[in-house]
């Protein structure tokens, strides 16, 4: 095989390693939202604290896996800058990687639930 398609093959190996990371993440954002109703009818800050850094650890994964992203696109780009899809590309996975630290920053920094942050 040449070594294209053994880099695109590597590639798909770990995209499929990062599906089954969302699957997870999935579950622990039901987790989370399950803790957020709780503290919500009952006051319980236990459930509170629990659904903060629940939270945040879920933004923290997601933007590991941004920071992936944003890399290979950097790479393709710096290889062929002049190619309008690397363009594009990039710039997508930057928009992306910010929103990323965006959403982790307002989590760390919003201690009374004032906003809501969803997984989207």
């Amino acid at each position: 095989m040449n070594d294209n398609i053994q880099k695109r093959l590597k590639q798909i190996t770990m995209e499929n390693k990062i599906w089954i990371i969302y699957l997870f993440i999935i579950f622990f954002s039901y987790y989370a939202n399950k803790l957020e109703t709780d503290y919500f009818l009952t006051g319980n800050l236990k459930a509170k604290n629990q659904y903060r850094k629940t939270n945040i650890l879920i933004f923290s994964v997601l933007l590991i896996i941004y920071l992936y992203f944003e890399k290979g696109s950097l790479d393709d780009y710096i290889k062929n800058p002049n190619d309008n899809y690397n363009k594009l590309l990039l710039a997508a996975t930057s928009f992306v990687l910010l929103s990323g630290i965006l959403f982790l920053s307002v989590l760390i920094a919003d201690k009374d639930l004032q906003t809501e942050i969803a997984f989207n």
